[in-house]
């Protein structure tokens, strides 16, 4: 892949709160730039709302269990560090952690369980002022001499914050990171509030795969799954599952084929109610056990090895279809549709045009295509940017609604350019991006609640925030040669406000420039509410439950929310879409 050096950036310093990390890798000194913006005078979490539990399928087991034999040894408790910037500590949306809100007015408290099936997604009422993005980092960790990452940080509760003896949604949530390459990488488990590391896993793994987390097992409590070092010159990797506390579950003995990076998948494909486990054209059951390897995607370029395998019902019989892009499987391993004709690359699913059935977007090396549900394809091939190279297009993409016309469109890079498309491939605003080196992918959330989604892109040197007419509204300097890595939003703290998680890792100068994790919030916490979860690269919202449960029956995102890689906002215990402006 062509390499190109990442030129130092000169940005305006805003204040930054430092937080206490209890680490001494922990620094507070990244720097962010607003456009455009005025700061505004609402108290601190004004815009908060009572709701701790988003979608799922109400479970006897989810957050029922002891979390015995956890390694977990914060020291940074909710008692010590306010997420708020306030001395009136965590405002936690649970009977358990203060704040619940007026029971008259509101509602009844949630629990600390998820409370409805994602089947019935009504309306957000909670709007933040307009002028809402002032930005701060509230928390870091790491840097060089601790090891940088390249993967898709991941969020979910893992440790049991308030010593209640289980691990539910009043606990904090926990940021899954992996730090270093496919040789040495180490997955590190991070308290969501203040960034203290709870554990490191002590097997090693591929630091250049995003793993998954989720309950493989039902025995109530999450586990991650990760691949072994490997890839390049290094051969095949297995996948390598870890308990909630990093114990080690198995290691598969089948292996899969990769070049620099992956993604690791979940769902019940079979509806059976156990879990299976996917990556690349690799498929086994919740003990490791293999399903099914399918046939290797044809006509592969030398480098560019590397896909996120997505699971979607694309044929409307409840069970899961393995997506590969080029090729997709029936649950059992039957072939779906093959076409050899299409490159190899990255697919996300959405219902892009009038009729019901999803479509399938499939970014590589020759630009954009689109298939149907049944693989008969739509277009072929696009570079509506005009951008080529190689690798301009080998990236994955991000659906939302980014213009408040109620329909979802796309998002990718084409190297230099990142760019939000109509569902039909046309043009709607591009913005300059630094990113000739890798395959970085993007996401979106819509921070205020007006029915815009704002876009995000971490590039070689920056995290950006564009508005909905693609105009940047806040930068963070990070570092990196980005592989398929992307920022993510989630509230990683339990206060009722979306955070913004970025990693960084070494970039052309051989020097990471930037910590390992950067978290960044609205200094008044009036960002809307996102659901507390982010569990895998292929994260669509209806694919996990809050508390890291698999449906059985996953229910069909592009007909609750149609959007991809992207995160949902919740208010009073579930999923909520705001009403676009008129």
């Amino acid at each position: 892949m062509p390499r190109s050096h990442a030129p130092a950036l000169s940005l305006l310093v805003l204040g930054l709160a430092p937080v206490a990390c209890g680490d001494s890798t922990a620094s507070t000194t990244a720097s962010l730039t607003t456009t455009g913006l005025t700061s505004a005078t609402m108290p601190t979490g004004t815009a908060t709302d009572p709701s701790t539990s988003s979608a799922g399928v109400p479970t006897t087991s989810a957050g029922s269990e002891s979390a015995t034999g956890s390694t977990s040894t914060s020291t940074g408790t909710t008692d010590e560090v306010s997420a708020s910037g306030s001395d009136t500590g965590f405002k936690f949306d649970t009977p358990q952690g203060g704040d619940i809100g007026n029971v008259e007015t509101d509602g009844p408290a949630p629990t600390c369980h998820v409370v409805d099936d994602m089947d019935a997604i009504g309306d957000c009422d909670k709007e933040a002022p307009p002028d809402s993005f002032e930005p701060e980092v509230q928390w870091s960790w790491g840097n060089q001499n601790s090891g940088g990452s390249s993967s898709t940080p991941l969020v979910a509760n893992l440790t049991d914050d308030n010593n209640d003896g289980s691990i539910d949604l009043c606990d904090t949530p926990d940021i899954v990171v992996v730090t270093g390459g496919p040789i040495g990488g180490k997955i590190h488990v991070l308290d969501g509030a203040t960034g203290v590391e709870h554990f490191a896993i002590a097997t090693p793994v591929d630091g250049f795969v995003t793993p998954a987390i989720g309950d493989i097992d039902n025995d109530g409590l999450p586990e991650i799954v990760a691949a072994t070092p490997g890839g390049t010159f290094l051969g095949p990797s297995a996948l390598v599952a870890f308990e909630h506390d990093g114990a080690l579950k198995w290691t598969t003995a089948d292996k899969f084929n990769h070049d620099q990076g992956g993604a690791v998948a979940l769902g019940d494909l079979d509806n059976d109610g156990d879990v299976e486990v996917v990556c690349d054209d690799l498929v086994v059951d919740h003990d490791g056990k293999t399903l099914f390897i399918a046939p290797e995607q044809a006509l592969w370029d030398i480098v560019f090895h590397c896909t996120a395998t997505v699971l979607a019902d694309l044929d409307g019989d409840l069970d899961l279809e393995v997506v590969l892009g080029q090729a997709a499987y029936h649950h059992d391993g039957t072939v779906y549709y093959n076409d050899v004709s299409l490159k190899p690359g990255f697919p996300s699913v959405a219902n892009l045009d009038p009729d019901p059935m999803p479509e399938i977007l499939l970014t590589n090396n020759n630009g954009i295509t689109v298939l149907e549900h049944d693989g008969a394809v739509k277009f072929k091939d696009i570079k509506p940017t005009g951008d080529n190279g190689t690798g301009a297009w080998f990236r994955p993409s991000t659906v939302h609604d980014f213009d408040g016309d109620k329909l979802s469109e796309f998002a990718t890079s084409s190297a230099a350019h990142y760019s939000m498309f109509e569902a039909g491939g046309k043009v709607a605003w591009t913005a300059d991006v630094q990113d000739g080196s890798g395959w970085a992918a993007g996401t979106a959330f819509d921070f205020l609640g007006d029915g815009i989604a704002e876009a995000m892109y971490a590039d070689e040197v920056e995290l950006f925030v564009f508005d909905g007419a693609g105009k940047p509204l806040l930068s963070v300097p990070r570092s990196s040669k980005t592989l398929i890595e992307y920022p993510v939003v989630a509230d990683i703290d339990n206060d009722g406000s979306a955070e913004i998680v970025v990693v960084s890792d070494v970039g052309y100068d051989d020097l990471q420039t930037a910590p390992t994790v950067q978290v960044i919030r609205d200094k008044q916490d009036r960002w809307i509410q996102a659901r507390r979860i982010w569990n895998q690269h292929t994260y669509h919202v209806t694919n996990v439950r809050e508390d890291s449960t698999i449906p059985q029956y996953e229910p069909h995102s592009w007909e609750l929310l149609n959007t991809f890689r992207t995160n949902a906002q919740i208010e009073g215990g579930a999923l909520c879409k705001p009403e676009p402006p008129m």
